[in-house]
């Protein structure tokens, strides 16, 4: 009801805004020159008038007049809500007000997107209003330097992905001169897409590594065994939490190939760890759906967007494993320097605000993990898509004949059709079938072509399969004649666990009050019915009350993990801390970069003793202990002995320092990657299985 509601009358604040009020202002401004409207705009403290002022500014500079939807997304944006609004609605205009109030405290904005190009051309399409009333505005992209960066955020807005802001952050924590650290203290943050990065990358730590270490000779090792182990045999597999695990007779088959005794003892917690990362490469990740091997390298398809997750790894001996799985070079995964989550990077932010198409399905989420409250704008036209109910086939033959037939049907009408498929390998299959109508493929392996291929997925008589229309950022325009025809259809070929990405799908038809039509056709076969079909099968679910209930579970286990994070987080804060007050202070050149070399060094060392720790903690739920409580006893010790042992450090290497001729301005080249949402390795689903499984059945 409150959603509802909010979806009907725009929020008042208590300066009482209300969108009359801004339109009464932008009529009476009208004929203000644009130096008066940047004074108004720099003295008043309303915001009605600082609205007001960037929509009449706005339609000058590119010809587009705020509609009064978009003025309600600004208000709620500028309160600090995530706003809800269709695809084709106009949010990046609808920020822009926002965007001006915050950046009136000239601390800062930041302005997150999904990629580099829509940072670039946002800032640009945007950049002439900014720069009218006064600010000043830029954008961060790969491959800038350190100097270009610091001016970057330097600027009133700064455009950005949220990866490129953290990966600067994490830099930031090691630099030895404060000329050298490019952030500013973060103020405001608004989110693009917000939840692709506030819930679907959310999880996703970013890594700064540095170093080499050598696990490569024990994973190729490793995967010679595993490829010898059978199914049922030695090992079995978990469908249900998507894990396997050793039967008795698998780990004494493991037992004798290293002839290391108890696989299972301390000492054997590498090789364990290898083996449970390579039966995982082999018996759970796919080829050409999880991962595509490309340019002599792995590279992972984001499950979401269907696109290549360039830089991303999964959690080291796994990612080791997958290379080996697949023949190809092994790189070194490197000693990690420092690492943050998306989530611990928007906490830092004092204030946050973001929009996205899809949001309403995770409110409860977005609420409790952000304390954002999700505002749903309505349409500026009414919606008249039509949503059919889904289809579903008892088997993945009999859904994929029936696609096959929906699109011939359709595309003999005349109108576009645009598939929604959840792999590359589903994608291409599908096209193969396809052979009688001339269709393009838009999956993980095309990404260069995405543009012109959305530009023409709208074209009368087009057919596009893609891997997925998560945060591809461009609406798809409707031909000539296309909209008399019934408009853009789709069709979806599975129900992802998440709802609203299925409605980020649907979303690409009936934009602006076009007409348009859906339709999910499924199986009993597709993943998500074999992973959970169990409970499917007992309760007779629709798809989507299964998904209801997978969300659910899987916001639970999220908090869950958040208890593992929560405390680490705020140690890296303590630590944080100290090294930036003697980044700053005024001790002797030599001594402040020994000591700062010495912080860096001691926390990586500790880091990797917390990755070891997690590797291996849920066995302790083997002897009735908690794992989650021996965790957080045992790293707040691990911490506060290496607190208590870093004045003796840098005292010691101080002397050895002056005595050896060190020179700590030296270190070693570093990178950055992403891992997966996975913080404790591929084994921590074993912590989860019993909290899963009586999460399901509490839901159901």
């Amino acid at each position: 009801m409150r959603q509802f509601l909010r979806s009907l009358f725009p929020h008042n604040s208590a300066e009482q805004i209300s969108i009359a009020n801004i339109n009464r202002l932008r009529a009476e401004w009208a004929d203000l020159s644009n130096p008066k409207l940047r004074q108004i705009c720099h003295s008043t403290t309303s915001l009605d008038e600082v609205i007001a002022v960037s929509a009449l500014v706005a339609s000058r500079v590119l010809s587009l007049n705020m509609f009064d939807v978009q003025l309600h997304g600004a208000l709620a944006l500028a309160q600090g809500r995530l706003i809800e609004m269709q695809t084709g609605e106009g949010k990046t205009l609808g920020a822009v007000p926002a965007i001006i109030w915050y950046a009136k405290k000239r601390q800062g904005v930041h302005v997150m997107t999904v990629n580099d190009y829509l940072a670039r051309r946002d800032a640009q399409w945007m950049g002439d209003i900014y720069e009218a009333l006064g600010f000043s505005v830029g954008c961060i992209q790969q491959g800038m330097s350190t100097a270009e960066r610091k001016q970057g955020y330097a600027y009133d807005i700064t455009y950005s992905t949220a990866n490129e802001i953290g990966f600067d952050f994490l830099r930031d924590q090691l630099a030895l001169h404060p000329e050298d650290q490019v952030h500013r203290p973060f103020a405001a943050a608004i989110i693009d897409e917000a939840d692709s990065i506030l819930i679907d990358e959310a999880r996703i730590p970013l890594v700064i590594a540095g170093g080499e270490f050598g696990e490569e000779i024990l994973a190729v090792r490793v995967d010679r065994a595993v490829r010898r182990l059978r199914l049922g045999l030695h090992f079995t597999i978990e469908q249900h939490f998507r894990n396997t695990g050793l039967t008795d007779e698998g780990i004494r088959m493991v037992e004798a190939e290293f002839g290391c005794g108890n696989l299972y003892a301390e000492e054997n917690l590498s090789v364990l760890t290898a083996v449970q990362d390579a039966l995982h490469a082999h018996a759970l990740l796919r080829r050409d759906a999880d991962y595509i091997v490309g340019n002599g390298s792995i590279e992972s398809v984001d499950e979401f967007k269907g696109r290549i997750a360039h830089d991303r790894r999964w959690p080291a001996g796994l990612h080791t494993a997958i290379e080996a799985k697949e023949g190809v070079a092994i790189k070194t995964q490197g000693r990690i320097l420092g690492s943050i989550t998306l989530q611990n990077l928007i906490a830092l932010y004092p204030h946050v605000a973001g929009m996205t198409g899809t949001a309403a399905t995770q409110a409860d989420e977005l609420l409790r993990i952000y304390n954002l409250d999700v505002e749903v704008i309505p349409t500026n036209r009414p919606m008249i898509r039509t949503d059919h109910p889904d289809e579903v086939y008892h088997t993945k033959r009999a859904k994929e004949q029936a696609i096959l037939d929906e699109i011939r049907t359709v595309h003999l009408s005349g109108r576009p059709v645009l598939i929604g498929t959840a792999s590359v390998g589903e994608s291409e299959r599908l096209s193969a079938l396809l052979h009688d109508i001339p269709h393009q493929v838009l999956n993980a392996r095309h990404e260069e072509k995405e543009a012109a291929l959305i530009s023409q997925a709208g074209e009368l008589r087009a057919v596009t399969i893609s891997t997925n229309m998560a945060g591809r950022g461009t609406d798809i325009a409707l031909g000539e004649g296309v909209a008399s025809a019934g408009g853009l259809h789709i069709i979806g070929t599975n129900r992802h666990e998440a709802r609203r990405i299925d409605l980020q799908l649907r979303g690409r038809a009936g934009r602006q009050g076009d007409p348009g039509s859906s339709r999910f056709i499924v199986s009993l076969e597709d993943d998500i019915m074999v992973r959970y079909g169990e409970d499917i099968g007992r309760l007779n679910h629709t798809p989507e009350s299964v998904q209801r209930i997978i969300e659910s579970k899987n916001l639970e286990i999220r908090l869950f993990l958040q208890k593992y994070e929560g405390a680490l987080e705020g140690q890296r804060q303590m630590i944080h801390r100290q090294r930036q007050e003697t980044l700053c202070n005024d001790a002797p050149e030599f001594d402040r970069l020994v000591t700062l070399r010495a912080i860096d060094d001691l926390w990586a060392d500790y880091l990797a003793a917390v990755t070891e720790l997690r590797s291996g903690i849920q066995w302790v739920s083997w002897g009735g202990r908690d794992p989650l409580f021996e965790f957080l006893t045992r790293i707040d010790r691990m911490f506060r002995d290496m607190m208590a042992g870093l004045d003796d450090e840098i005292t010691t290497r101080l002397q050895e320092a002056t005595l050896n001729g060190f020179d700590p301005s030296q270190r070693g080249a570093t990178w950055t990657y992403l891992t997966t949402d996975n913080p404790f390795g591929s084994l921590s689903d074993r912590i989860l299985k019993g909290i899963v499984g009586k999460l399901t059945k509490a839901f159901l």
